[in-house]
């Protein structure tokens, strides 16, 4: 990883899989745990990781060790509990090393390392930099400055938890679809498994070699 795109990375692993039934980021995945999946494919775009869960508890479950996540990491228990991704994100960003963090969930086993690196790219005088697929934010496959964290937290405390709500009192760089899928033709980057179709349907992929 180059100086240049010096960024910390965050995993959103503190949801409650109410639908899958299973914690996602420990289901069985081309024979590891779905996180080591997300881990080794941020690891290569990001210096240092923060796993961010609800409690403790949680943290103790997650498979990693220094013996097998390759960067410096530190899991940090959510700040507000209740804030969904918007709360996870404000924690992960919160205990970042870098000044830019790059958010993804733990249910997202096809990150593509080169959109990852366009993204790190267009930095530069913005707060935020988040693909769009059919006209909307793909607000848990984006990168944040810590200038954010004021906005985040002023809609966590008043209970104001669309992420995206925050996204006009900064400047904001946004990935146009066209622009993603040359990279990523089928957008499988933003592809995530809440159900149990979904977890089929993405080790159908895996099987194809994505």
């Amino acid at each position: 990883m180059s100086m240049q795109l010096k960024a910390s990375g965050i995993i959103l692993a503190g949801g409650r899989s109410r639908r899958l039934g299973r914690a996602k980021a420990l289901e069985p995945f081309q024979g590891e745990p779905m996180i080591r999946r997300v881990i080794s494919r941020l690891s290569q775009v990001t210096g240092d990781l923060v796993f961010v869960v609800n409690d403790q508890e949680q943290a103790s479950a997650l498979p990693i060790t220094p013996d097998n996540v390759s960067l410096p990491y530190k899991t940090a228990v959510d700040l507000y509990p209740d804030g969904g991704s918007l709360g996870g994100i404000f924690t992960g960003l919160s205990a970042a090393d870098s000044q830019w963090a790059f958010v993804v969930a733990c249910d997202m086993p096809f990150l593509n390392v080169d959109l990852m690196n366009q993204m790190l790219s267009l930095r530069d005088n913005n707060d935020a930099v988040v693909p769009r697929t059919d006209g909307y934010p793909e607000p848990t496959h984006a990168l944040y400055n810590k200038t954010c964290l004021p906005r985040m937290e002023k809609r966590l405390q008043n209970n104001d938890l669309k992420i995206a709500r925050f996204f006009d009192e900064v400047t904001m760089c946004f990935i146009e679809e066209a622009e993603v899928r040359d990279i990523d033709k089928d957008l499988v980057s933003f592809f995530n498994v809440n159900t149990q179709d979904d977890l089929d349907r993405a080790l159908s992929l895996a099987a194809e070699g994505r």
